[in-house]
């Protein structure tokens, strides 16, 4: 009897620390039985899917969550855990992008689903507003490398235009004149000017920042049998960047490099770090068939470039915009390039 009530008094204690850890927790946890109804939600669940309604247990999770009413009803053949994102909506009617985290389990009353929600909507909306900023930025660097384009052709054809009129009686001919009205229509569309933002960097912890980028390219690169070598100092300053901007420029460099690389034996990137002159300096370095013709780096518009050759000009302009800079450092083999960011001091810590 006393190891019976040792046991049964053990048993509740793990259960009153379950029941507080569900209780307790941030994210909202709801429990379901095979006919989609709630069994169990915690105090975050009340919070997240019906603030202003009553209970949530015995209600139908197909009112807030139709794909884990899927689910359910699909009843698996065994146990299995896996995470999603679908739609939610809450009792007054909003919709919501939910991330869940469910498994299946069963017990003596039938198979049970769990599952953790949480409410990813406002991370949905910065990535959404970060992805628009750097679009509307890439379309002022692009205009304006258009609109440089086109003042170079202007001041060619005016050359041309001038030369011509010099030929007896072709001013009164009238194409000459339609293309007189042309060339002053050309000249005014590239003497628009494309303001940029004045949006303040803001201070970017790198080494998380580099940590983002490997796992953005380190599946890929294994794909391609490519050894990727990292080199980065431990607790290295913040710097001064746009972060969204900045790891653009490292994810061009990187495929830029993976295509170098695709008909070399050696395939190797080498990302290394270095404080030089209040600058942190990120070298990617490739054992790629290198730059054939390097002065014609940073151009746009180069003819037999990808993707019309925009990817280093826009880049370079992007560094430029926070007060750093894109640099090629030629080697024997392969390519190097430098991006230099400023270092902003540490505040100590009292």
């Amino acid at each position: 009897m006393e190891q019976l009530e040792s046991e049964v008094k053990l048993r509740r204690d793990a259960e009153d620390q379950l029941q507080v850890l569900v209780e307790s927790s941030p994210a909202a946890i709801v429990t379901i039985d095979t006919n989609g109804k709630i069994l169990l939600a915690n105090q975050a669940a009340q919070q997240l899917l019906a603030p202003d309604a009553p209970s949530l247990k015995g209600q139908p999770i197909r009112s807030y969550l139709p794909s884990l009413q899927t689910v359910v009803q699909a009843q698996p053949s065994r146990a299995f855990r896996t995470t999603l994102q679908c739609r939610g909506q809450r009792s007054s009617g909003e919709v919501f992008l939910a991330g869940v985290w469910f498994s299946t389990y069963n017990t003596v009353s039938g198979p049970r689903l769990a599952a953790v929600v949480v409410d990813l909507s406002e991370d949905l909306r910065n990535r959404e507003d970060l992805s628009l900023d750097h679009l509307l930025k890439s379309s002022r660097i692009l205009v304006g490398a258009m609109a440089h384009e086109v003042r170079n052709l202007c001041g060619a054809a005016v050359v041309l235009h001038k030369n011509l009129s010099r030929v007896p009686g072709l001013e009164r001919n009238e194409d000459f004149q339609a293309l007189s009205s042309l060339i002053q229509s050309l000249e005014r569309i590239s003497a628009l000017s494309v303001k940029a933002t004045s949006d303040p960097a803001g201070t970017v912890e790198l080494t998380s920042l580099l940590d983002e980028l490997r796992v953005l390219i380190e599946g890929a690169y294994r794909e391609s049998d490519i050894e990727i070598e990292w080199r980065v100092q431990e607790n290295p300053p913040l710097v001064r960047a746009d972060r969204y901007g900045l790891i653009q420029v490292f994810l061009n460099l990187a495929k830029n490099s993976q295509r170098a690389m695709e008909s070399t034996e050696t395939r190797k990137l080498c990302v290394s770090t270095s404080l030089e002159n209040e600058h942190m300096t990120v070298r990617v370095e490739d054992t790629g068939t290198g730059i054939a013709h390097p002065e014609n780096l940073f151009r746009p518009f180069q003819p037999g470039a990808e993707t019309a050759g925009l990817g280093l000009y826009v880049s370079r302009s992007i560094m430029r915009s926070f007060g750093g800079e894109l640099l090629y450092e030629p080697r024997a083999q392969g390519c190097c390039f430098a991006v230099v960011v400023p270092a902003v001091a540490r505040v100590e810590e009292k």
